[in-house]
C-alpha cells in the first residue's frame, strides 16, 4: 500500500480498548493498545506529511539552537556543529526483531536511540533492554501503556513515563533522560510532569509512517526523503518491513555524507533540558 491516497496521508492513533473503523480497515496490534492507521488531511499532496503535532506549549527547541548556544567541546564520535549529523531512533519495542536490528547496528557501527514501551515489551525482552545499553545506544522512554498523555490528569501523566523509567533504570543501571510522548502530544501539563521526572520530550523531523505498509523499499524511500541535517528519524522496530530497510536506509546516508548519532550527541555540548520539547 501506498501509504498515501489523493490529498490525505496516513497517521497513526492509539487507544485502549477502541477499535477505531477505517476505509481499508488496516490495523497493528502493539501489546494491548489498538494502533490504527487512519487518513487524515495532509498539508501537501506530493509527499507524506511527517513532522508531529506541533505542542501546544512554549519551550519547543530545536537540536542546532540548544547546541549553537552551549560552551565547551561535545563529547563522543562526532561535532554536529560541524558535521551533517542525523540521529536514528526506534520507538514502541524491544520486539522480536530487536536482536538483528541491534546486530545490524553492530556491524554498520551506528548508534541509534530506543524510546521503549514497557508494558509487554520491556517485561518481555529484558535481555534486549540491556543488550541497547551495553552496546552503547541511548536508552529512552516511550511512556509505559501509549496512552495519549494531553488526555490524562496529572497523576496518569507522571505515571505512564515513570513506570517505564524504573523499569528500565533497574534492567539496565541507568535512568532515561528522554522521553517521547505518544504522537508528540505534549501540553503544559505533560510539560511540567516531564520537568519534575529530569525528562525531555524528543520528537522527530521524519518517519515512514510504517504502520501503513510492511513495504521495505516503501519505507526506505520515505525515510531518505525526509532526511536532512539535524534531522530525527522516527522508525518502529516492531513492525514489520522496518528492520529490514535500516541497511539501506544507512548506506544511502552515509553516502550522502551523514554522520549518526543519538539524540543527546545532536544536541552535544549542550544537554537535553527537563521538560523541554525538542523538535528538529
Amino acid at each position: 500500500m501506498a501509504g498515501r491516497a489523493g490529498r490525505y496521508a496516513w497517521r497513526v492513533y492509539a487507544m485502549r480498548g477502541v477499535r477505531l473503523m477505517t476505509r481499508t480497515g488496516l490495523s497493528a496490534h502493539l501489546g494491548s493498545e489498538q494502533h490504527t492507521c487512519i487518513r487524515v488531511p495532509a498539508r501537501d499532496s506530493a509527499a507524506p506529511s511527517t513532522r508531529p503535532s506541533s505542542p501546544r506549549r512554549s519551550g519547543t527547541v530545536a537540536p542546532a539552537d540548544v547546541r549553537d548556544d552551549a560552551k565547551g567541546e561535545p563529547t563522543g564520535q562526532a561535532d554536529c556543529r560541524k558535521a551533517r549529523c542525523i540521529a536514528l531512533t526506534f520507538d514502541a519495542g524491544p520486539g522480536k526483531d530487536t536482536p538483528r536490528l541491534l546486530d545490524i547496528l553492530t556491524e554498520k557501527q551506528v548508534p541509534a536511540t530506543f524510546f521503549l514501551l514497557g508494558r509487554k515489551h520491556v517485561g518481555r525482552h529484558p535481555e534486549a533492554v540491556r543488550r541497547i545499553a551495553a552496546e552503547g545506544h541511548e536508552v529512552a522512554k516511550h511512556t509505559w501503556t501509549h496512552r495519549i498523555m494531553t488526555d490524562l490528569e496529572p497523576d496518569g501523566i507522571r505515571d505512564e513515563p515513570g513506570r517505564t523509567q524504573e523499569a528500565t533504570e533497574r534492567l539496565t543501571g541507568r535512568k532515561p533522560t528522554l522521553m517521547r510522548p505518544p504522537q508528540g502530544r505534549a501540553d503544559e501539563k505533560v510539560s511540567e510532569a516531564s520537568r519534575e521526572l529530569g525528562l525531555s520530550q524528543d520528537l522527530w523531523s521524519v518517519t515512514a509512517e510504517d504502520c501503513a505498509t510492511a513495504d521495505s523499499d516503501l519505507i526506505r524511500q520515505r525515510t531518505l526523503d525526509g532526511a536532512d541535517k539535524d534531522g530525527i528519524i522516527l522508525l518502529h522496530d516492531i513492525h514489520d518491513g522496518n528492520v529490514p530497510a535500516v541497511p539501506g536506509i544507512i548506506d544511502e546516508l552515509k553516502r550522502r555524507g551523514f554522520t549518526f548519532v543519538t539524540v543527546p550527541q545532536l544536541v552535544a555540548p549542550a544537554a537535553p533540558e527537563p521538560g523541554t520539547v525538542c523538535r528538529p
